[in-house]
């Protein structure tokens, strides 16, 4: 999909389709109001048919309107102009996408320059829009033997005043290259497991570094994290016929010697739960329990695209756990790479453990900030449910970054606690540790084990659980969050 920012007016812009917006009670906008009187009064007609009345995505699509260039003219409803708002303006865009995704002609023309967005510029509504229409293209149908039909719809002009058109051309520029981001992560995360195995990711990151010359790429496999001592990632890998590695990317487009920004994330490309073994039911969706590492990678292909100045080094703990003669016991206990023991008492904790040993191999960057990803708790969906991430951390400056760049890119995160008096759930009497604090605060004892490796830099956690793929039915499927957030928060620290 190109996206095309233009100065240019609506009443002659040549386009398959123009796209104005209607507010409650049939309310023309300036815009509209130019294409009204270009066209003799041809919108105020149709509407006064009372086929459509602005509530927000209500659509009304006109064809062959005289004294315009436009073969078409769609009007969608914004609701009452002055109380429309990111949740709303999503649903607005999407009902446009939805109106002319099937129509004929290769573009559309979105006149919505004179449309306000509470908390949100000309260049963030922009940009949301562009992730929106993009992100609405997506299709995955690489096992299917009939491919989806090639649709018509290539290019999306964006009008503007001449005076916005740099910061609008930046943000279709960012959005076009989130979007490219949410689709691989979205790609990774619906392949099926016996595709999607840790080597498998090994070769992407190897695929992307010859794409990048940016971009250097080490793989740590099994022999190596042996050496290195991790042996709390080897214990959930040792189950499986497919061998675990921590993979390595680094992208220097920053200045030399500055610190990197480091992501981790949690890449289990399947998960049984070992020999604590899951319910069968739904456990299809356990190949997503690599979204972590998806969105880590996703990030890390818009980060590339843009070639921001920064430095950033992504890791990504990969493993399978699976039940077997050879796996991980309840009741075995490991020692980590900082020397820490655990006592596994559930193999199914099994994020936090490829995890800690990750982020303890972070602490030779010395990062500026490290901030992991993980599809870590189920206990994350019953406190904040499928539109949240949970959000927590031992830094404050770098938490409230993180939650700006979730309100910013309309990707929202929620911080939870972490307080000293959970990390008692987590006492052994056996070891320094145990993998899992019971049953109460599950998603904040989680996090309470990830920091006790992580004491020597800032760090954040986000529990993408509820976030990282929609479960059930045929709507199931990856849903490339949050790498609009972590694009963010890297953007952020860019400028």
């Amino acid at each position: 999909m190109e996206f095309v920012v233009k100065s240019a007016k609506a009443s002659t812009q040549k386009t398959a389709t123009l796209i104005l917006p209607l507010a409650d009670d049939c309310v023309l906008g300036s815009v509209a109001q130019s294409v009204d009187s270009a066209s003799g009064g041809a919108l105020s007609t149709a509407l006064k048919r009372g086929d459509i009345q602005g509530k927000p995505g209500q659509t009304l699509l006109l064809h062959g309107l005289p004294g315009l260039k436009a073969e078409r003219v769609l009007l969608v409803g914004i609701g009452k102009a002055d109380e429309l708002d990111s949740r709303q303006w999503r649903k607005v865009v999407n009902a446009a996408l939805a109106a002319i995704k099937n129509l004929g002609g290769g573009d559309a023309a979105f006149a919505m320059q004179d449309v306000q967005v509470k908390g949100r510029d000309s260049y963030a509504r922009t940009r949301l829009l562009v992730e929106i229409v993009a992100d609405g293209q997506y299709v995955f149908d690489s096992f299917k033997s009939k491919k989806a039909e090639p649709r018509a719809l290539q290019k999306i002009i964006l009008l503007c005043d001449k005076a916005e058109q740099p910061a609008l051309e930046r943000a279709a520029r960012e959005a076009s290259a989130i979007a490219s981001g949410m689709a691989f992560t979205r790609d990774l995360g619906n392949l099926p497991p016996n595709v999607c195995h840790p080597t498998y990711l090994a070769d992407q990151a190897k695929q992307m570094s010859k794409a990048y010359k940016s971009l250097k790429v080490d793989v740590l496999d099994e022999k190596k994290l042996r050496d290195l001592g991790a042996g709390a990632f080897l214990a959930v890998s040792q189950g499986s016929d497919q061998p675990g590695c921590i993979i390595v990317m680094q992208y220097n487009g920053g200045k030399k010697g500055d610190k990197p920004y480091a992501l981790v994330g949690k890449g289990i490309t399947f998960d049984t739960g070992g020999i604590s073994l899951k319910p069968g039911q739904g456990m299809d969706e356990m190949k997503y329990d690599m979204g972590g590492a998806a969105s880590v990678f996703g990030t890390l292909k818009a980060v590339l695209e843009l070639q921001l100045p920064i430095n950033l080094v992504c890791l990504l703990a990969c493993a399978e756990n699976m039940p077997s003669g050879g796996a991980t016991r309840p009741g075995d206990i490991v020692t980590t790479m900082s020397g820490q023991t655990v006592e596994i008492l559930n193999t199914d904790a099994e994020g936090r453990l490829v995890l800690c040993d990750t982020l303890t191999y972070a602490e030779r960057f010395e990062p500026r900030a490290v901030i992991d990803v993980a599809t870590l708790t189920g206990a994350c969906i019953v406190a904040l449910g499928s539109n949240t991430s949970g959000l927590l951390g031992n830094n404050d400056e770098l938490v409230q970054q993180l939650l700006q760049a979730g309100e910013s890119a309309a990707d929202r995160a929620w911080q939870l606690p972490l307080f000293d008096e959970y990390q008692e759930q987590l006492d052994s009497p056996f070891a320094d540790i145990a993998n899992i604090g019971g049953p109460k605060a599950g998603t904040i004892t989680a996090a309470c084990f990830l920091s006790r490796f992580t004491k020597k830099y800032a760090w954040a956690h986000l529990d993408i659980a509820g976030t990282a793929w929609t479960s059930g039915g045929k709507e199931k499927g990856a849903t490339g969050r949050p790498v609009p957030l972590l694009t963010q928060y890297l953007l952020d620290r860019a400028s």
